[in-house]
């Protein structure tokens, strides 16, 4: 897990139960939508580590976050519920499977 501080990711290890990991990644999902006003979605599947972390360090100024299809819907869902902001559901239309 990651936090941030300023423009500065800190890696995290996030030791808890699942409830505790799952509001966890509500939080930070949550977080990234309200500041950040572009969203790019992609499949990550049959990628190697270290392809992966060739992406992260691409460039320092945007942050990945990588999750479950059925996490991301959730937080997403529950997110819509608690301020009313529809305009969040359109990403639900581009989380494909479960």
């Amino acid at each position: 897990m990651e936090r941030f501080e300023g423009s500065k990711r800190v890696r995290m290890g996030l030791k808890g139960t699942k409830a505790e990991k799952k509001v966890f990644y509500d939080k930070k999902l949550v977080e990234l939508l309200e500041e950040y006003s572009q969203v790019l979605i992609c499949q990550v599947n049959n990628v190697g580590s270290k392809q992966l972390q060739g992406i992260r360090n691409l460039r320092p100024d945007f942050v990945v976050l990588m999750g479950k299809n059925t996490m991301m819907k959730r937080s997403i869902r529950i997110h819509v519920e608690k301020t009313g902001n529809q305009d969040f559901e359109q990403l639900l239309r581009a989380l494909e499977g479960h």
